[in-house]
């Protein structure tokens, strides 16, 4: 019995193979079947071309098997060219009909589709006609009508037959089918011959979505060129080189140029100071070898640091707080590092404020009163915070002070802002009409000269606060003092009033340059071991402090007020 198991076995797999063999010759037909159905046996296409270039087309389809509830056909209207230019066809007048009645066929488009959908109502026979313009295009001979007259079809076609009348002789046929791409000839096309006086084209079977082009070439004059080319937007389109655009973003570049430059030669140059030199202070002679330094205007160091430079800076600041101090508003203290908390604590200073003396300028007042109080003191490493609110108000008053002296016609801060707020502008609206040339037309380069000659401009706006005559001649006399800031001996004051005569040229010093070597010749006048804290009346420094370091004292309070200010 167990003998005849592997019998039985063999009986049932042979039994599951004669069923699968069926089931699948049977499956082959169905398949064929299924795949049968919406097959075009035929499909004929009637060409008549106009000699405008004007193409109408009559076609008649006929299905086979299970007919299909719609039949559709997407035409593409958009032939990529090489670059970013397209041809253009445009399809009008559809009309649909089966069994002599007209039907209404739904129609939509995008961007390079037309696509016609027809019910079928169980019709096997369906007639569409269309015109479409655009098809006759420019060639190096003359003119040819290129269009695929079979494309993009919802059902298989076994046979395709098409004629064209055309208005005058051809020069040549041709007809390619298969793949949307296809350069493979189709089965037949010919024209003038013994059955096809006309030209005719045959191809077959084509697939679900295959084509079957034609191309039929005229000579000069036949049939009329209607073609129509659209160009696809491409960031080098946009920005196209082309001689053109180019030359006219270079063009628009050279003007913009010479403008900015006229702009800034008649409103942002200093007035001609016909050859003067306003002196603001000299080194007066004062015996055989020695010399004093005097101030000959009331240009203070504020005043020179926003002549110089047409601003006003943390380093105008610095220098006038040196200056307050050497005048004897102030007095500024050095204090001892802190070692027993830290080592390397930062070096701190006190402000201590003196009253009694009313020689102050209204920038200067402000900003004493901004830091300290009356015979109050205000710490270095506090500074920040408390000129916070108050240093608006001080450069407010330094921009006024220069107006108010004649040196500029305006507040430099107010020009450069004027101008700066006009070349944003510009620059704003550069920047859109960039954006719009770019999507619409081919001048994006156009637009970028825009937005470089708005960059020029708010560089350009940046120097157009102008000096007046005197303040150019202030500007002169600057130039003059700062060279002899650098040049002039540092051992030829009168001796026993160096210290002061020195403190009186470093606030000038801090601002035009120089600093470091009078700071040197302060050095040179401690003769002796013994502790300078208190030699200076405006600079004291902690217990067993010497002249010898003041150069870097004055270098780290300079470095700190600066930077608390640059900062706040």
């Amino acid at each position: 019995m167990l003998a005849n198991v592997p019998k039985t076995l063999r009986r049932i797999g042979a039994m599951i193979a004669f069923c699968l063999l069926t089931c699948g010759l049977l499956a082959g037909p169905l398949a064929l079947t299924a795949h049968a159905e919406g097959t075009a046996s035929t499909f004929i296409a009637e060409g008549n071309l106009a000699k405008d270039g004007t193409l109408r087309v009559k076609q008649t389809i006929t299905l086979t098997g299970a007919v299909p509830a719609e039949l559709s056909q997407r035409f593409e209207t958009r032939e990529d060219l090489v670059g970013d230019r397209q041809y253009v066809q445009t399809l009008s007048e559809i009309t649909a009909t089966i069994e002599g009645a007209e039907i209404q066929p739904t129609i939509t488009t995008d961007d390079r589709f037309t696509t016609v959908t027809v019910p079928t109502n169980g019709s096997t026979e369906i007639m569409m006609s269309y015109t479409v313009t655009g098809a006759v295009v420019t060639t190096d001979s003359g003119t040819a009508l290129r269009w695929q007259l079979l494309q993009g079809l919802s059902a298989q076609v076994t046979q395709f037959i098409a004629t064209v009348q055309i208005p005058t002789q051809f020069s040549y046929i041709k007809c390619t089918a298969g793949s949307p791409n296809s350069t493979v000839p189709c089965s037949f096309a010919a024209a003038g011959t013994e059955g096809a006086q006309i030209p005719t084209f045959r191809d077959g079977p084509r697939g679900e979505g295959e084509v079957v082009a034609i191309d039929i070439g005229f000579p000069p004059g036949g049939v009329t060129a209607n073609e129509v080319i659209d160009y696809r937007w491409t960031l080098g389109r946009a920005f196209s080189a082309e001689p053109l655009p180019l030359a006219l973003a270079l063009g628009l570049l050279a003007l913009g140029g010479v403008v900015l430059y006229g702009m800034h030669r008649r409103m942002g140059v200093d007035r001609n100071p016909d050859g003067q030199i306003s002196k603001v202070a000299e080194f007066v002679p004062t015996g055989a070898g020695q010399s004093e330094f005097r101030m000959v205007g009331d240009v203070r160091p504020g005043h020179v640091g926003t002549v110089a430079d047409e601003r006003v800076d943390p380093i105008d600041i610095t220098a006038t707080l040196v200056d307050l101090a050497v005048r004897g508003h102030l007095v500024i203290i050095e204090l001892p590092r802190d070692h027993d908390k830290h080592e390397f604590a930062r070096t701190d200073w006190d402000i201590r404020r003196i009253d009694g003396r009313n020689d102050l300028r209204p920038f200067e007042q402000q900003l004493i009163d901004g830091i300290t109080t009356s015979g109050s003191n205000v710490r270095v490493s506090e500074l920040a915070s408390r000129v916070q609110e108050s240093i608006g108000g001080v450069q407010n008053a330094l921009y006024d002070e220069v107006v108010a002296h004649g040196w500029f016609e305006r507040r430099p801060d107010d020009t450069r802002n004027r101008w700066t707020q006009l070349a944003l502008a510009a620059l704003i609206i550069s920047v859109v009409v960039t954006g719009v040339l770019a999507a619409f037309t081919i001048f994006g380069l156009v637009g970028l000269a825009l937005i470089a000659i708005s960059l020029g401009l708010i560089f350009v706006a940046q120097e157009m606060p102008a000096r007046t005559a005197k303040g150019a001649a202030l500007l002169g006399g600057l130039g003059a003092l700062r060279s002899d800031l650098m040049s002039h001996p540092t051992n030829q004051m009168p001796p026993g009033s160096e210290l002061r005569e020195i403190s009186e040229v470093l606030p000038y010093a801090i601002v035009l340059g120089g600093a470091d070597r009078w700071l040197d010749a302060m050095v040179v006048t401690d003769a002796d071991e013994h502790p300078d804290s208190y030699d200076l009346s405006w600079y004291h420094g902690p217990e067993n402090w010497h002249l010898r370091d003041l150069p870097d004292s004055m270098r780290n309070f300079v470095t700190t007020v600066s930077g608390s200010l640059a900062f706040r």
